[in-house]
């Protein structure tokens, strides 16, 4: 059977829709500060991309570029402004430490990528709303909730099963362990059911509930598994390496599989074709949906 290419605007489509639509109703457009504190290209690419397709959506982007030492003051303010709906701050600054200190400084109120040290409790303790009435739901990072998003859209999910264990016999690899995705990411699949791959340079790791544990606990574990040993187990296999020099060989790969790469450059091999079932090549339309999708969620929750 032939592989199915699955393209990120088809799936960001009907989200788009509805944004628009809701957005339209308003009389007070949200408005999204971007901060921009490095000289990473991709970052910059990001920053003129969410400015266009903000716009789009009848939302309102200002783009703020300032050094990095006066970044943190910079994010006093907009947390302060009344007319600042939501702030996003594009990674990384440091890239270390230091840019996890800067995500706990934006006010969770405007936090729209999800990386405050409230939105990671609540993520990694698969907490899914932010009050006791469930009204509120949690805000979850951009990219790792397009991938699920993807996933669901191709069918991945199985909404026959009971809701928090959809993905119930799922075998996952997430090549990439980063704060702000990889690791995220490998959460979420693992709370929705999956036994989850999580490799890195360094290791690979398990994310995967515990033996009779509720759907509230996933645990990680480290092992001594090479890639060789865990990617032909995989029935879906999500690359984010950002480099062009990484490929996932496809020989490594099981007849069949979900291959997905969220990274700025394409991770796989030209043959995937060959030996997946489903292929899509990136999903950077879909995370600015989800971007949309915060941003007017937090917009809501602020009035």
């Amino acid at each position: 059977m032939p592989c199915k290419v699955v393209l990120a605007a088809e799936v960001a489509s009907n989200f788009t829709t509805e944004i628009k639509s809701e957005v339209s109703q308003k009389a007070e457009k949200p408005k999204l500060v971007g901060f921009l504190a490095n000289d990473d290209p991709y970052a910059e690419k990001y920053a003129h991309s969410s400015s266009k397709h903000l716009a789009e959506a009848g939302l309102a982007f200002e783009l703020r570029q300032v050094p990095r030492e006066e970044l943190e003051a910079a994010i006093k303010e907009a947390n302060q402004d009344d007319k600042v709906s939501g702030i996003l701050v594009y990674y990384p600054v440091y890239g270390d430490k230091r840019d996890q200190d800067l995500q706990d400084l934006v006010d969770p109120t405007k936090d729209v990528e999800g990386l405050n040290v409230v939105y990671n409790g609540k993520l990694y303790n698969n907490d899914r709303f932010l009050d006791e009435d469930k009204t509120r739901k949690a805000i979850l990072p951009c990219t790792p909730l397009a991938v699920v998003k993807v996933l669901d859209h191709i069918g991945v999910y199985d909404h026959s099963l009971p809701y928090g264990d959809h993905l119930r016999g799922k075998t996952i690899a997430v090549v990439n362990r980063s704060e702000v995705v990889g690791r995220p990411l490998a959460a979420l699949l693992a709370n929705d059911g999956a036994k989850v791959f999580s490799i890195d340079i360094n290791d690979i790791q398990i994310f995967e509930r515990a033996s009779g544990a509720s759907i509230n606990s996933h645990v990680a574990s480290k092992t001594d598994f090479k890639p060789e040993d865990v990617i032909p187990q995989c029935d879906v296999v999500i690359t984010g390496v950002p480099t062009a020099a990484y490929k996932m060989p496809t020989k490594l790969l099981k007849p069949g599989v979900v291959a997905v790469n969220f990274a700025s450059v394409r991770n796989f091999e030209p043959e995937v074709k060959e030996v997946a079932s489903i292929y899509v090549p990136s999903v950077g339309k879909v995370t600015v949906s989800m971007l949309q999708r915060n941003l007017l969620r937090l917009f809501n929750y602020q009035h």
